[in-house]
């Protein structure tokens, strides 16, 4: 039946309405038609709980066998003639429905809203009828949206009964409504429903809930509420389909402590609840997580009988494992298979994860194994958190052979799992890897500004400016918009390299480019500049820093604290911590107590570094083993030993693991002090409990028996050292060619000096003041001269002891004017002579001279 334009505004007269009420014949122009046909009774809707009947189709028009109407064709058939025509069959709904459609399709009708609700009352009187009333309205609702509003419809289904006497049936209100439903027009029932409530008229619960179904379906969520409100408000609870409806809602919008309250509120009032209700609960519950409720909430269910859903158990795995709970999880797990369920792949991918978190690698890839056994076949996202632990775990070899497999089976990874391998290859420095994946990435339209930001963030953190410079160049021409991390990166790579000014226009870049500097980006400014020895400019960056109002971190005030303190200011330091503290808020950890201590070590003050460790036991911190050592290192320089040996035992007792370090610093200090029987005791010790000396502790050892003469004790642990594995170092063999040296053995300490050489150690000022020395000692003063000049070749300036020991050396001799040479040279390098120079220039002499005869009878040694 083709529904044409409804027209609100040709409604009958009043006086007409009521001459009709009276006399329902007596405008009729037309014929009675034949009697009735026979039609078969309809049924309504049998499942209006569920919204899935609910389409934007309109069902067939039921069959109902055409009748004649006799009638003068030419006659102009009016709205009251239809009117009263359908009034005098209101108990005959089949006749009324045909009599409209004859009418419906007479030349000159006038359309009338009225006409059509007088025939919606009349068919939804009779159940055999009410179908036809059904599709009457979804022709309706799906027809001309230019027609009659749904609150002009709702008026005139509310106004018709009263002035026609007809008998109001609520389901008439009830498919008007799901009419608009079935054609989509959800912001026309949703006025339609308004304004029944307005008329004090409120449909069923089924049909209601289908509103809210379709509200929250189409994302109306806030609509939907206002719905169940104005139910409530009219004193209808809902049920169970309403609850399950209103969480989904709740759930889309994030609000989940909502969700989890309608239920509990469902419960109290003993409303119906199924198993889908109690699954949208727990998956609210475990958005929190609260995996225990989530548990409990399973146990209720079988308790009720009900088998939890796959994506029920998978829920809850994963709340379990988001908090750890790993043994709930596998317990789950179980549990799940024991119902028959197979394990898919979020549980394994959860569990894997779950592994992971827990420091479980080796179990993580082992479930990724028998994940692959069961025939579950692994998703982006399982292989995007093995190759992220992977990385993590430093194994990027298998970080790589998980990426292989991707590929392989054409998983197409995320930016996230070309970060993660990208950052796993740079921090074990295989840069030539690292930059293959990168071109990869941008080959593969993946990469964006975090992945150029994870390659600019290793130029810059290891210095390489150049790089981190061409990389920014290709970053801009591929049209990708740098972040204030990238700008941070870059700042940070100008700093890392000393150069400040470059740093400082990046940010004024950074500022150019709409960014506004955050406390990173001064925080890091603040370290370049006491790195680079200017604490004045640092400070001015901190002041710029509050006078743009941007709150410093505890690493912001832990780098001017450590700052101060490598510069010596160590007093300010202290000052300045207290400051912070009370003013700022700042409070200061164990790390940054440490750093104050060691500042007092290093200037020698080693009763303020003690006074500094009892504030920090009075404000509530414990020490670690690195406050111990720096204040063991302190009590061993400054000769007090008794307190150091007394501190090293409370350190024992307490339980403390006693590191390499805390063992290194007592050894240093006795090999200092020329306490090898103590030192050695340390020594043992510490291969005693296992540990193995590093090249700082073989230093120690071999540099206090060479300053007793025991060359045979320092060969000996030089040996051990090499034997042990122990890398070498510079320092290692500057001070054994100085002890074969002061010894006489030349030949020895020329072979050490070699094979330093050929293991590509450049020698320093240290060496080369003890190579000077000895060759002077030994009247070798011409390859003492060449020494001076290899020195100047390689832009090493001498200082003044190297000076003293070339001009001793030239006294000794007899060579006055390459003594005084010497001191000439000297002044012009800006170096001030000091005590000893002016002694042997005034004097003449140096202690220990020798004859002549004895430095002609030297050795020649060249090194």
């Amino acid at each position: 039946m083709a529904m044409g334009t409804w027209s609100a505004s040709s409604r009958v007269s009043p006086l007409i309405l009521r001459s009709i009420s009276r006399n329902p014949r007596s405008l009729c122009s037309q014929a009675e038609p034949p009697t009735k046909p026979v039609l078969d009774s309809d049924s309504p809707p049998q499942n209006l709980y569920s919204s899935s009947d609910v389409s934007n189709e309109t069902s067939p028009e039921p069959h109902l066998p055409e009748i004649a109407i006799p009638g003068c064709k030419d006659c102009v058939l009016t709205q009251a003639d239809v009117i009263s025509s359908l009034l005098s069959r209101r108990n005959d709904p089949d006749s009324a429905l045909q009599y409209f459609k004859w009418a419906e399709r007479r030349r000159g009708l006038v359309r009338s809203i009225d006409s059509m609700c007088i025939l919606l009352h009349i068919l939804t009187k009779e159940p055999r009828t009410r179908r036809q009333a059904q599709y009457l309205l979804n022709q309706f609702a799906s027809g001309d949206y230019s027609g009659p509003t749904p609150c002009t419809v709702v008026d005139h289904l509310m106004q018709c009964p009263e002035s026609f006497s007809l008998e109001r049936d609520s389901l008439v209100f009830d498919y008007l409504l799901n009419s608009y439903v079935r054609a989509g027009r959800l912001d026309g029932a949703v006025d339609c429903l308004n304004s029944m409530v307005g008329h004090g008229v409120f449909p069923s619960v089924p049909f209601v809930n289908i509103v809210l179904s379709e509200l929250v379906k189409s994302g109306m969520i806030r609509e939907a509420d206002n719905v169940y409100y104005k139910m409530v408000a009219n004193g209808m609870e809902g049920d169970g389909v309403t609850v399950k409806v209103m969480m989904r809602g709740c759930l889309k919008e994030g609000r989940d402590v909502e969700a989890m309250e309608f239920f509990v509120k469902a419960k109290e009032k003993g409303i119906g609840l199924d198993a889908v209700a109690y699954s949208i609960c727990i998956q609210a519950v475990c958005r929190k997580p609260d995996a225990k409720l989530a548990c409990e909430l399973l146990s209720e269910m079988k308790i009720k009988g009900w088998v939890p859903s796959e994506g029920t158990f998978t829920t809850v795995i994963a709340a379990c494992m988001k908090l750890g709970n790993m043994a709930e999880a596998l317990r789950l797990k179980d549990e799940m298979v024991s119902c028959g369920m197979s394990v898919n792949v979020v549980v394994f991918t959860s569990l894997i994860k779950g592994y992971c978190k827990l420091g479980q690698y080796d179990s993580a890839l082992d479930l990724f194994y028998r994940m692959g056994e069961s025939g579950v076949p692994p998703n982006r996202v399982t292989y995007s958190i093995l190759i992220d632990w992977s990385c993590k775990c430093g194994n990027v070899s298998k970080a790589c052979e998980l990426y292989g497999q991707m590929k392989k089976k054409s998983i197409r990874p995320s930016v996230f799992t070309f970060n993660s391998l990208l950052q796993g290859l740079l921090k074990k420095c295989a840069l030539e890897e690292a930059n293959k994946l990168f071109d990869e990435a941008i080959e593969d339209g993946i990469a964006d500004v975090s992945t150029y930001n994870c390659l600019l963030s290793f130029f810059c953190s290891e210095g390489k400016v150049d790089e981190a410079q061409h990389l920014w160049e290709k970053m801009l021409s591929k049209g990708v918009k740098p972040t204030i991390v990238s700008y941070n990166n870059v700042i940070l790579g100008y700093c890392r390299a000393g150069d400040l000014d470059n740093a400082c226009s990046a940010l004024s870049q950074l500022q150019d480019s709409g960014f506004k500097p955050n406390v990173i980006t001064y925080t890091i400014l603040i370290d370049g500049y006491f790195k680079k020895g200017d604490p004045e400019s640092a400070f001015k960056m901190f002041d710029q820093m509050l006078i743009e109002n941007i709150l410093p971190s505890d690493y912001t005030y832990n780098c001017l604290i450590t700052g101060m303190c490598k510069a010596s200011r160590t007093s300010e330091a202290q000052v300045r911590l207290r400051k912070f503290s009370e003013e700022k808020g700042f409070a200061p950890s164990v790390l940054t107590y440490n750093t104050v201590m060691d500042g007092f070590v290093k200037e020698g003050d080693v009763n303020s570094a003690l006074a500094v460790y009892r504030e920090m036991r009075e404000s509530g911190l414990y020490p670690n083993v690195v406050t111990y050592s720096t204040l063991i290192n302190g009590l061993c320089k400054s000769n007090n030993f008794d307190l150091a040996l007394k501190m090293w035992h409370d350190v024992k007792s307490k339980g403390f693991h006693l590191d390499v370090t805390l063992h290194s610093t007592l050894i240093d200090g006795f090999c200092k002090k020329g306490d090898m029987e103590s030192a050695w005791q340390f020594f043992s010790e510490l291969l005693e409990a296992g540990l193995s000396p590093n090249t700082v502790v073989y230093n120690s050892m071999i540099s206090g028996f060479r300053n007793l003469d025991n060359l045979v004790a320092a060969l000996k642990l030089y040996k051990r050292m090499q034997a042990d594995g122990v890398p070498c170092d510079l320092q290692t063999y500057t001070t054994l060619v100085d002890g074969f040296l002061k010894a006489g053995e030349l030949v020895s300490a020329t072979d050490l000096y070699t094979e330093m050489l050929a293991k590509g150690f450049v020698p320093d000022i240290v060496t080369y003041g003890v190579l000077i020395n000895g060759l002077c000692n030994k009247g070798q003063m011409d390859n003492a001269q060449k020494k001076l000049e290899e020195m100047d070749r390689k832009g090493i300036t001498p200082n003044v002891l190297i000076y003293n020991t070339l001009i001793a050396g030239h006294f000794r001799e007899g060579n006055l004017q390459e003594a005084f040479r010497l001191h000439n040279e000297m002044l012009d390098r800006g170096l001030v002579p000091d005590d000893t120079t002016y002694d042997m220039l005034v004097s003449g002499k140096v202690k220990g001279q020798r004859s002549t005869s004895t430095a002609g009878a030297s050795t020649a040694v060249k090194m």
